[in-house]
Protein backbone atom coordinates (compact mmCIF):
# COMPACT_ATOMS: atom_id res chain seq x y z
CA UNK A 1 0.00 0.00 0.00
CA UNK A 2 3.06 2.33 0.25
CA UNK A 3 1.53 4.37 3.06
CA UNK A 4 4.77 6.32 3.53
CA UNK A 5 4.55 7.65 -0.05
CA UNK A 6 2.87 10.96 -1.00
CA UNK A 7 -0.94 11.10 -1.07
CA UNK A 8 -1.15 10.83 -4.88
CA UNK A 9 0.69 7.49 -4.74
CA UNK A 10 -0.23 5.66 -1.54
CA UNK A 11 -3.32 3.52 -1.07
CA UNK A 12 -6.52 5.57 -0.94
CA UNK A 13 -8.07 3.21 1.63
CA UNK A 14 -5.13 2.55 3.92
CA UNK A 15 -3.60 -0.74 5.00
CA UNK A 16 -4.06 -3.60 7.45
CA UNK A 17 -1.61 -6.10 8.96
CA UNK A 18 -1.53 -9.68 7.70
CA UNK A 19 -0.66 -13.07 9.17
CA UNK A 20 2.70 -12.81 7.40
CA UNK A 21 5.14 -10.68 9.47
CA UNK A 22 6.26 -7.53 7.69
CA UNK A 23 3.61 -7.74 4.97
CA UNK A 24 0.61 -5.43 4.87
CA UNK A 25 -2.38 -5.47 2.52
CA UNK A 26 -4.83 -2.81 1.41
CA UNK A 27 -7.70 -2.49 3.88
CA UNK A 28 -10.24 -4.09 1.51
CA UNK A 29 -8.45 -7.46 1.68
CA UNK A 30 -9.48 -8.38 5.22
CA UNK A 31 -10.09 -12.10 4.66
CA UNK A 32 -7.03 -12.64 2.51
CA UNK A 33 -4.88 -10.78 5.05
CA UNK A 34 -5.61 -13.56 7.54
CA UNK A 35 -4.39 -16.12 5.00
CA UNK A 36 -1.20 -14.34 3.92
CA UNK A 37 0.97 -16.94 5.65
CA UNK A 38 -0.51 -19.44 3.17
CA UNK A 39 0.64 -17.35 0.20
CA UNK A 40 3.77 -16.41 -1.68
CA UNK A 41 3.40 -12.75 -2.65
CA UNK A 42 5.57 -11.63 -5.57
CA UNK A 43 6.34 -7.91 -5.40
CA UNK A 44 8.71 -7.76 -8.38
CA UNK A 45 6.87 -9.18 -11.43
CA UNK A 46 7.04 -7.09 -14.60
CA UNK A 47 6.60 -7.61 -18.34
CA UNK A 48 6.55 -4.01 -19.55
CA UNK A 49 3.38 -4.20 -21.70
CA UNK A 50 0.70 -1.57 -21.08
CA UNK A 51 -1.95 -2.38 -23.72
CA UNK A 52 -4.94 -4.57 -22.84
CA UNK A 53 -4.92 -7.18 -25.62
CA UNK A 54 -1.16 -7.71 -25.97
CA UNK A 55 -0.69 -7.79 -22.19
CA UNK A 56 -3.52 -10.28 -21.66
CA UNK A 57 -2.21 -12.57 -24.41
CA UNK A 58 1.30 -12.32 -23.00
CA UNK A 59 0.38 -13.13 -19.39
CA UNK A 60 -2.02 -15.94 -20.35
CA UNK A 61 0.77 -17.49 -22.41
CA UNK A 62 3.52 -16.77 -19.90
CA UNK A 63 5.29 -15.09 -22.81
CA UNK A 64 6.01 -18.40 -24.57
CA UNK A 65 7.03 -18.39 -28.23
CA UNK A 66 4.03 -20.40 -29.48
CA UNK A 67 1.61 -17.71 -28.28
CA UNK A 68 -0.62 -20.42 -26.79
CA UNK A 69 -2.14 -19.80 -23.37
CA UNK A 70 -0.81 -21.93 -20.52
CA UNK A 71 -3.97 -24.04 -20.36
CA UNK A 72 -3.45 -25.03 -23.99
CA UNK A 73 0.18 -25.93 -23.32
CA UNK A 74 -0.90 -28.06 -20.36
CA UNK A 75 -3.58 -29.88 -22.37
CA UNK A 76 -1.04 -30.55 -25.13
CA UNK A 77 1.16 -32.32 -22.58
CA UNK A 78 -1.47 -33.90 -20.32
CA UNK A 79 -4.14 -34.70 -22.90
CA UNK A 80 -7.51 -33.22 -23.78
CA UNK A 81 -9.19 -34.97 -20.87
CA UNK A 82 -8.23 -36.54 -17.58
CA UNK A 83 -7.73 -40.23 -18.39
CA UNK A 84 -9.29 -41.31 -15.09
CA UNK A 85 -12.34 -39.05 -14.88
CA UNK A 86 -12.96 -37.83 -18.43
CA UNK A 87 -12.88 -34.21 -17.24
CA UNK A 88 -11.66 -31.67 -19.84
CA UNK A 89 -8.09 -30.72 -18.92
CA UNK A 90 -8.29 -27.06 -19.95
CA UNK A 91 -11.35 -25.06 -18.95
CA UNK A 92 -12.21 -21.36 -18.99
CA UNK A 93 -14.78 -19.93 -16.57
CA UNK A 94 -16.07 -16.44 -17.34
CA UNK A 95 -19.02 -14.62 -15.79
CA UNK A 96 -21.18 -15.94 -18.62
CA UNK A 97 -20.44 -19.51 -17.56
CA UNK A 98 -22.70 -18.89 -14.57
CA UNK A 99 -25.91 -18.70 -16.54
CA UNK A 100 -27.95 -16.92 -19.18
CA UNK A 101 -28.81 -14.09 -16.79
CA UNK A 102 -25.16 -13.01 -16.82
CA UNK A 103 -24.70 -12.90 -20.59
CA UNK A 104 -24.30 -9.10 -20.56
CA UNK A 105 -21.38 -9.17 -18.14
CA UNK A 106 -17.91 -8.64 -19.54
CA UNK A 107 -16.12 -11.83 -20.61
CA UNK A 108 -13.56 -11.38 -23.45
CA UNK A 109 -12.62 -15.10 -23.46
CA UNK A 110 -10.38 -14.88 -26.53
CA UNK A 111 -7.76 -12.90 -24.61
CA UNK A 112 -7.05 -15.80 -22.26
CA UNK A 113 -7.73 -18.87 -24.40
CA UNK A 114 -5.59 -18.43 -27.49
CA UNK A 115 -3.93 -21.48 -29.03
CA UNK A 116 -1.21 -19.62 -30.93
CA UNK A 117 0.67 -21.93 -33.31
CA UNK A 118 -0.70 -25.06 -31.60
CA UNK A 119 -3.74 -27.04 -32.68
CA UNK A 120 -7.21 -25.59 -32.03
CA UNK A 121 -7.99 -29.02 -30.57
CA UNK A 122 -6.47 -27.88 -27.29
CA UNK A 123 -8.45 -24.64 -26.95
CA UNK A 124 -10.05 -24.08 -23.54
CA UNK A 125 -13.45 -25.66 -23.00
CA UNK A 126 -15.73 -22.68 -22.34
CA UNK A 127 -19.13 -23.55 -20.83
CA UNK A 128 -20.19 -19.91 -21.25
CA UNK A 129 -19.79 -19.76 -25.02
CA UNK A 130 -23.53 -19.94 -25.67
CA UNK A 131 -23.67 -23.52 -26.95
CA UNK A 132 -25.50 -26.53 -25.55
CA UNK A 133 -22.45 -28.75 -25.13
CA UNK A 134 -22.73 -28.65 -21.35
CA UNK A 135 -26.21 -30.13 -21.46
CA UNK A 136 -24.95 -32.87 -23.74
CA UNK A 137 -22.28 -33.77 -21.18
CA UNK A 138 -25.04 -35.35 -19.10
CA UNK A 139 -26.06 -38.89 -19.95
CA UNK A 140 -29.62 -38.76 -21.23
CA UNK A 141 -29.76 -42.42 -22.23
CA UNK A 142 -31.48 -44.52 -19.52
CA UNK A 143 -28.94 -46.81 -17.86
CA UNK A 144 -30.92 -49.88 -18.93
CA UNK A 145 -30.37 -48.97 -22.56
CA UNK A 146 -26.60 -48.54 -22.45
CA UNK A 147 -26.29 -51.80 -24.32
CA UNK A 148 -28.46 -50.31 -27.08
CA UNK A 149 -25.69 -49.25 -29.47
CA UNK A 150 -28.01 -47.17 -31.65
CA UNK A 151 -29.25 -45.03 -28.74
CA UNK A 152 -25.79 -44.50 -27.34
CA UNK A 153 -24.32 -43.50 -30.70
CA UNK A 154 -27.23 -41.12 -31.19
CA UNK A 155 -26.33 -39.28 -28.00
CA UNK A 156 -22.67 -39.15 -29.00
CA UNK A 157 -23.66 -37.79 -32.40
CA UNK A 158 -25.39 -34.87 -30.65
CA UNK A 159 -22.17 -34.09 -28.83
CA UNK A 160 -20.22 -34.41 -32.09
CA UNK A 161 -22.59 -31.97 -33.82
CA UNK A 162 -21.87 -29.18 -31.34
CA UNK A 163 -18.10 -29.37 -31.51
CA UNK A 164 -17.64 -30.67 -35.06
CA UNK A 165 -14.41 -29.38 -36.55
CA UNK A 166 -12.82 -28.35 -33.25
CA UNK A 167 -11.08 -31.67 -32.71
CA UNK A 168 -8.77 -32.69 -35.51
CA UNK A 169 -8.10 -36.27 -34.45
CA UNK A 170 -11.32 -38.23 -34.89
CA UNK A 171 -10.33 -41.19 -32.71
CA UNK A 172 -9.25 -38.86 -29.91
CA UNK A 173 -12.54 -37.00 -30.22
CA UNK A 174 -14.54 -40.21 -30.04
CA UNK A 175 -12.82 -41.18 -26.80
CA UNK A 176 -13.32 -37.72 -25.32
CA UNK A 177 -17.02 -37.78 -26.18
CA UNK A 178 -17.46 -41.20 -24.60
CA UNK A 179 -15.57 -40.10 -21.49
CA UNK A 180 -17.66 -36.95 -21.08
CA UNK A 181 -21.01 -38.63 -21.57
CA UNK A 182 -20.49 -41.90 -19.70
CA UNK A 183 -18.62 -40.54 -16.68
CA UNK A 184 -21.09 -37.82 -15.70
CA UNK A 185 -18.56 -35.02 -16.01
CA UNK A 186 -21.36 -32.46 -16.36
CA UNK A 187 -22.18 -32.84 -12.66
CA UNK A 188 -19.01 -30.95 -11.72
CA UNK A 189 -20.39 -27.90 -13.56
CA UNK A 190 -23.67 -28.01 -11.65
CA UNK A 191 -23.49 -25.74 -8.57
CA UNK A 192 -26.91 -26.92 -7.39
CA UNK A 193 -25.15 -30.08 -6.25
CA UNK A 194 -22.94 -28.08 -3.86
CA UNK A 195 -23.59 -27.67 -0.12
CA UNK A 196 -25.55 -24.43 0.44
CA UNK A 197 -23.19 -23.38 3.25
CA UNK A 198 -20.23 -23.62 0.91
CA UNK A 199 -22.08 -21.61 -1.73
CA UNK A 200 -22.70 -18.90 0.86
CA UNK A 201 -18.99 -18.72 1.76
CA UNK A 202 -18.10 -17.97 -1.84
CA UNK A 203 -21.01 -15.66 -2.62
CA UNK A 204 -20.22 -12.28 -4.20
CA UNK A 205 -23.73 -11.56 -5.51
CA UNK A 206 -24.15 -8.78 -2.94
CA UNK A 207 -20.93 -7.01 -3.95
CA UNK A 208 -22.25 -4.59 -6.54
CA UNK A 209 -21.54 -0.98 -7.48
CA UNK A 210 -23.81 1.49 -5.71
CA UNK A 211 -26.54 3.30 -7.62
CA UNK A 212 -24.47 6.45 -7.41
CA UNK A 213 -21.43 4.73 -8.89
CA UNK A 214 -23.49 3.24 -11.72
CA UNK A 215 -24.95 6.65 -12.52
CA UNK A 216 -21.41 8.05 -12.88
CA UNK A 217 -19.83 5.06 -14.60
CA UNK A 218 -21.44 3.74 -17.76
CA UNK A 219 -19.54 0.42 -17.56
CA UNK A 220 -20.09 -0.38 -13.87
CA UNK A 221 -22.99 -2.80 -14.39
CA UNK A 222 -21.16 -4.64 -17.19
CA UNK A 223 -18.09 -5.14 -14.97
CA UNK A 224 -19.90 -6.04 -11.75
CA UNK A 225 -18.11 -8.99 -10.03
CA UNK A 226 -21.35 -10.59 -8.83
CA UNK A 227 -20.44 -14.00 -10.30
CA UNK A 228 -16.81 -14.22 -9.18
CA UNK A 229 -17.65 -16.31 -6.12
CA UNK A 230 -19.60 -18.81 -8.21
CA UNK A 231 -16.79 -18.92 -10.75
CA UNK A 232 -14.24 -19.76 -8.06
CA UNK A 233 -16.52 -22.38 -6.55
CA UNK A 234 -16.92 -24.00 -9.95
CA UNK A 235 -13.14 -23.92 -10.34
CA UNK A 236 -12.77 -25.84 -7.08
CA UNK A 237 -15.37 -28.39 -8.22
CA UNK A 238 -13.59 -28.85 -11.54
CA UNK A 239 -10.10 -29.37 -10.15
CA UNK A 240 -11.49 -31.75 -7.55
CA UNK A 241 -13.12 -33.68 -10.40
CA UNK A 242 -9.83 -33.90 -12.29
CA UNK A 243 -9.57 -30.82 -14.52
CA UNK A 244 -5.86 -30.03 -14.74
CA UNK A 245 -6.01 -26.31 -15.62
CA UNK A 246 -8.81 -23.81 -14.96
CA UNK A 247 -8.73 -20.13 -15.91
CA UNK A 248 -11.13 -17.78 -14.09
CA UNK A 249 -11.62 -14.24 -15.39
CA UNK A 250 -12.78 -11.10 -13.60
CA UNK A 251 -13.07 -7.83 -15.54
CA UNK A 252 -13.58 -4.33 -14.25
CA UNK A 253 -10.07 -3.29 -13.24
CA UNK A 254 -9.84 -0.30 -15.57
CA UNK A 255 -10.02 2.60 -13.14
CA UNK A 256 -9.01 5.58 -15.26
CA UNK A 257 -11.83 7.70 -13.88
CA UNK A 258 -13.33 10.46 -15.99
CA UNK A 259 -16.86 9.02 -16.16
CA UNK A 260 -16.35 6.05 -18.47
CA UNK A 261 -14.48 3.76 -16.06
CA UNK A 262 -14.30 3.57 -12.29
CA UNK A 263 -12.32 5.98 -10.20
CA UNK A 264 -10.14 4.36 -7.54
CA UNK A 265 -12.65 5.28 -4.84
CA UNK A 266 -15.53 3.80 -6.85
CA UNK A 267 -13.85 0.63 -8.09
CA UNK A 268 -11.61 -0.70 -5.34
CA UNK A 269 -14.39 -1.31 -2.76
CA UNK A 270 -16.26 -3.40 -5.36
CA UNK A 271 -13.59 -5.28 -7.29
CA UNK A 272 -11.16 -5.90 -4.44
CA UNK A 273 -13.91 -6.92 -2.02
CA UNK A 274 -15.10 -9.56 -4.50
CA UNK A 275 -11.59 -10.99 -4.90
CA UNK A 276 -11.17 -10.98 -1.12
CA UNK A 277 -14.36 -13.02 -0.67
CA UNK A 278 -13.95 -15.44 -3.59
CA UNK A 279 -10.22 -16.12 -3.34
CA UNK A 280 -10.25 -16.54 0.44
CA UNK A 281 -13.18 -18.96 0.21
CA UNK A 282 -11.29 -20.98 -2.40
CA UNK A 283 -8.14 -21.12 -0.25
CA UNK A 284 -10.06 -22.13 2.88
CA UNK A 285 -11.97 -24.72 0.86
CA UNK A 286 -8.91 -26.47 -0.57
CA UNK A 287 -7.35 -26.47 2.91
CA UNK A 288 -10.49 -28.04 4.40
CA UNK A 289 -10.60 -30.66 1.63
CA UNK A 290 -6.95 -31.65 1.93
CA UNK A 291 -6.15 -30.19 -1.49
CA UNK A 292 -3.82 -27.37 -0.48
CA UNK A 293 -0.64 -29.18 -1.52
CA UNK A 294 -2.25 -30.54 -4.69
CA UNK A 295 -3.90 -27.41 -6.11
CA UNK A 296 -1.96 -24.32 -7.18
CA UNK A 297 -3.89 -21.03 -7.21
CA UNK A 298 -2.29 -18.19 -9.17
CA UNK A 299 -3.72 -14.68 -8.86
CA UNK A 300 -2.55 -12.16 -11.45
CA UNK A 301 -3.76 -9.64 -14.03
CA UNK A 302 -2.87 -8.33 -17.45
CA UNK A 303 -0.71 -5.56 -15.95
CA UNK A 304 -0.48 -3.24 -12.96
CA UNK A 305 -1.59 0.37 -12.53
CA UNK A 306 0.32 3.64 -12.53
CA UNK A 307 1.94 4.63 -9.24
CA UNK A 308 0.39 8.09 -9.39
CA UNK A 309 -3.33 8.78 -9.29
CA UNK A 310 -4.32 10.77 -12.38
CA UNK A 311 -6.30 14.01 -12.54
CA UNK A 312 -9.58 12.05 -12.83
CA UNK A 313 -9.07 10.14 -9.59
CA UNK A 314 -7.98 6.96 -11.36
CA UNK A 315 -4.87 4.99 -12.22
CA UNK A 316 -3.80 4.05 -15.73
CA UNK A 317 -2.13 1.03 -17.38
CA UNK A 318 1.31 0.04 -16.09
CA UNK A 319 3.39 -2.92 -17.20
CA UNK A 320 6.44 -2.15 -15.07
CA UNK A 321 5.03 -3.79 -11.94
CA UNK A 322 2.27 -6.39 -12.03
CA UNK A 323 0.30 -8.28 -9.36
CA UNK A 324 1.23 -11.91 -8.73
CA UNK A 325 0.38 -14.29 -5.88
CA UNK A 326 0.85 -18.06 -5.56
CA UNK A 327 -1.09 -20.26 -3.15
CA UNK A 328 -0.53 -23.97 -2.44
CA UNK A 329 0.67 -26.47 -5.02
CA UNK A 330 3.37 -27.83 -2.73
CA UNK A 331 5.45 -24.65 -3.18
CA UNK A 332 7.10 -22.69 -0.36
CA UNK A 333 4.41 -20.47 1.10
CA UNK A 334 4.55 -17.77 3.78
CA UNK A 335 6.92 -15.41 2.02
CA UNK A 336 7.16 -12.19 0.04
CA UNK A 337 9.45 -12.35 -2.99
CA UNK A 338 11.22 -9.24 -4.21
CA UNK A 339 10.59 -5.59 -3.50
CA UNK A 340 9.32 -2.60 -5.42
CA UNK A 341 10.59 0.97 -5.24
CA UNK A 342 9.16 3.58 -2.89
CA UNK A 343 6.48 4.54 -5.42
CA UNK A 344 5.43 0.98 -6.20
CA UNK A 345 6.42 1.50 -9.82
CA UNK A 346 9.34 -0.84 -10.54
CA UNK A 347 11.08 -3.88 -9.05
CA UNK A 348 14.26 -3.14 -7.09
CA UNK A 349 15.17 -6.74 -6.18
CA UNK A 350 14.56 -10.34 -7.32
CA UNK A 351 12.89 -9.44 -10.65
CA UNK A 352 10.37 -12.01 -11.88
CA UNK A 353 9.51 -12.44 -15.57
CA UNK A 354 6.62 -14.05 -17.41
CA UNK A 355 8.97 -16.89 -18.29
CA UNK A 356 9.43 -17.45 -14.54
CA UNK A 357 5.64 -17.45 -14.13
CA UNK A 358 5.26 -20.06 -16.86
CA UNK A 359 8.15 -22.14 -15.55
CA UNK A 360 6.75 -22.15 -12.00
CA UNK A 361 3.31 -23.29 -13.12
CA UNK A 362 4.47 -25.97 -15.56
CA UNK A 363 7.11 -27.41 -13.23
CA UNK A 364 4.43 -27.64 -10.54
CA UNK A 365 1.80 -29.33 -12.71
CA UNK A 366 3.99 -31.62 -14.81
CA UNK A 367 6.94 -33.97 -14.40
CA UNK A 368 9.34 -32.12 -16.69
CA UNK A 369 11.94 -34.90 -16.75
CA UNK A 370 9.36 -37.48 -17.82
CA UNK A 371 7.89 -35.05 -20.33
CA UNK A 372 11.21 -34.70 -22.16
CA UNK A 373 11.25 -38.43 -22.87
CA UNK A 374 7.69 -38.64 -24.09
CA UNK A 375 6.55 -38.69 -27.72
CA UNK A 376 3.42 -37.15 -29.19
CA UNK A 377 3.86 -33.62 -27.84
CA UNK A 378 4.28 -30.80 -30.34
CA UNK A 379 8.01 -29.87 -30.30
CA UNK A 380 7.34 -26.14 -29.88
CA UNK A 381 4.94 -26.87 -27.03
CA UNK A 382 7.54 -29.09 -25.36
CA UNK A 383 10.14 -26.33 -25.63
CA UNK A 384 7.73 -23.76 -24.19
CA UNK A 385 6.90 -26.00 -21.23
CA UNK A 386 10.41 -27.15 -20.39
CA UNK A 387 12.50 -24.04 -21.10
CA UNK A 388 11.01 -21.76 -18.44
CA UNK A 389 12.77 -21.45 -15.06
CA UNK A 390 10.63 -21.55 -11.91
CA UNK A 391 10.90 -18.75 -9.39
CA UNK A 392 13.84 -19.94 -7.28
CA UNK A 393 12.37 -18.94 -3.92
CA UNK A 394 9.28 -21.08 -4.45
CA UNK A 395 10.81 -24.49 -5.18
Amino acid sequence: PKMDAPSDIRSVFGEIPTSLPGVRFGSDLKRLAKLADRMAIVRSYRHGIGSHGPAAYHVAAGGNATGACMGTLFANAAGLTNSSTGMPNNTLITARSMGEEYKELYASPDRVSQTGSLSESFKSFDPGNGGTLLDDMKLNVPSGRLDDRTSLLGELDKLRHHVDGRIENASTFDQQAIDIVLRGVGDAFDLSKEDSRTVARYDTAHITPSAGVMSRNSYAKMFSPVTLGKQMLMARRLVEAGCGFVTVTCGGWDMHGGGKEYTIRDGIPVQTAAVDTAASAFIEDIIDRGLFEKVLLVITGEFGRTPKINKNGGRDHWGNLCPLVFVGGGLKMGQAIGESDRQGGSPVSSPVSSSNLLGTIMHTLLDIGELRTRTGIAPDALSAITDGHPIAQLV
